[in-house]
């Protein structure tokens, strides 16, 4: 674009001939909900705008994917993937919308998710909602991309999309980057605005950048991040903004740090734990010292605490956020959810049930000493007790660990079969985490986690950074049929 040889406008309707090739011709990828009708004029509209010499940032122009629990106030609905709220349109933008518009961003459209975010059933398969169907992975069609941020991940990687935007409550930013390939950014709770985002748990729900580079996810969160007076979270962030994170990438940027690592993390496949040994080397290589091993100690015990706290948050955030969308929604609280799920088992429980839904709805409100005691358990134990505890112990500026495993087959049965990760405390804390592409096992991607204290998004994206230019293992998905099918060309 600012060669001139590409209009933002071209630029967009070629995504959106890509979308529609892989959503609905040959590779069904499915992780596209709907596209934005609107999308080619918003972006001739900032071609006007680039010639008259106004250029908004390094977004301007830029074509984004929204996973489909953001709200858009345009011709767009934002549903979560649920036929319960199909066909509301936001009576707003959420804030970080707004912010991705004020930067000159285009909106192509929504993308797929695991249906509320996952937030369910235990059978549940990632990628898979009654509006999108099954999202599948991009480096073999018959692998699952995990989720929640289904599509957002298969998007950026099967460039549907510059960039996509994912939420996460716990590992559904760094679960599907891992297994697309990507970069995923999960932000410390309150560096992203969550106001007019259909929540899981305040305690722990963030947006983040999913993309094909570091450099990319620290420009998108640059461009999100910010303090919103409608989410009380961010009122900490303001004097831990950063206009540019770009500043702080540099290929040696690794050199001299001190790095934790979580041995405790391996061990669920071998495969994996060969490719990490292989990724510590290359951050020895880069200039880190290693603190080998520095465990995080409580991570067994936080996530009991910090289930009771999803199911009464989720129960009390979805009532107030369904009832913030007033007439526009059909639905207006987590019972009406259940009741509409049952009265169309048909397409919304042909594979699995909401027994999560029903655990939610069975809890009282916040003010019950339960709830304060299991969030105030599940604080100390992943951070005081946690992060910070082994951090301080060992003067560490980060701690790496193995993403997950790689993709596994799409099981509409028994439903997901995770392997293993390292989400949980970065998530239950409300730390950062941010996941890099670290190699393959066969033809499936896996990904390596940076994640550390509160608000050092810059240092970790120094270090990935560093990482990233070092070992440079990302290859474009080929939309291979399987892992025992050749893949195609590149994409």
């Amino acid at each position: 674009m600012e060669e001139g040889r590409l209009s933002a406008e071209r630029i967009a309707s070629l995504y959106l001939e890509r979308i529609e090739a892989t959503n609905r011709r040959g590779p069904t990828l499915r992780a596209v909900i709907e596209t934005d009708p609107d999308a080619l004029a918003n972006a001739r509209r900032l071609d006007e705008e680039r010639r008259a010499g106004r250029v908004r940032g390094p977004l301007h122009g830029v074509p984004v994917l929204l996973k489909d629990n953001i709200c858009t106030h345009d011709r767009t609905t934002t549903t979560a993937g649920s036929l319960a709220l199909e066909g509301v349109v936001a009576p707003r933008d959420a804030y970080l919308v707004a912010k991705l518009r004020e930067a000159g961003a285009v909106l192509l459209g929504k993308a797929n998710l695991s249906e509320w975010a996952n937030f369910r059933s235990n059978n549940s398969s990632s990628g898979w909602s009654a509006r999108g169907g099954q999202c599948r992975n991009p480096y073999a069609l018959d692998r699952n991309p995990c989720g929640s941020s289904s599509g957002s991940g298969v998007a950026a990687s099967a460039n549907l999309a510059a960039f996509a935007i994912g939420t996460e409550t716990n590992g559904s930013i760094v679960c599907p980057a891992s297994a697309t390939g990507i970069v995923g950014l999960k932000p410390t709770v309150g560096l992203v605005s969550r106001s007019g985002i259909v929540p899981i748990a305040h305690s722990q729900d963030t947006a983040g950048p999913m993309t094909r580079s570091v450099a990319d996810a620290a420009m998108v969160l640059a461009a999100i991040a910010g303090v919103d007076p409608e989410d009380p979270a961010t009122s900490a962030a303001v004097s831990h903004l950063t206009a540019d994170y770009t500043q702080h990438l540099r290929p040696g940027g690794a050199r001299g740090t001190r790095v934790g690592v979580g041995r405790e993390f391996l061990g669920f496949d071998s495969r994996v734990d060969e490719l990490f040994e292989s990724a510590l080397e290359a951050l020895r290589d880069a200039g880190a010292e290693l603190v080998d091993p520095a465990p995080i100690t409580t991570r067994r015990e936080m996530s009991g605490p910090s289930f009771q706290v999803l199911l009464y948050e989720f129960k009390a955030d979805l009532d107030a956020f369904l009832a913030s969308l007033g007439e526009a929604s059909p639905v207006r609280s987590l019972a009406d959810v259940i009741a509409f799920n049952e009265a169309h088992r048909d397409r919304e429980m042909p594979y699995f049930g909401q027994e999560l839904l029903l655990q939610a709805q069975e809890k009282g409100t916040l003010d019950e000493a339960e709830y304060q005691k299991a969030l105030a358990d599940a604080l100390r134990l992943s951070r005081a007790d946690g992060i910070d505890a082994t951090m301080d112990l060992h003067r560490l500026d980060a701690i790496v660990a193995p993403t997950g495993g790689p993709a596994w087959l799409i099981d509409l049965v028994n439903g997901d079969s995770f392997s293993g990760g390292s989400s949980s405390p970065a998530a239950i804390a409300g730390y950062p985490n941010i996941t890099v592409p670290m190699g393959f096992v066969r033809s499936l991607p896996v990904g390596i986690s940076f994640f550390g204290r509160a608000w050092s998004e810059p240092l970790l994206l120094r270090i990935a950074y560093a990482f990233e230019q070092a070992t440079r293992h990302r290859r474009p998905p080929g939309l291979a049929a399987s892992v025992d099918v050749e893949m195609g060309p590149p994409v």
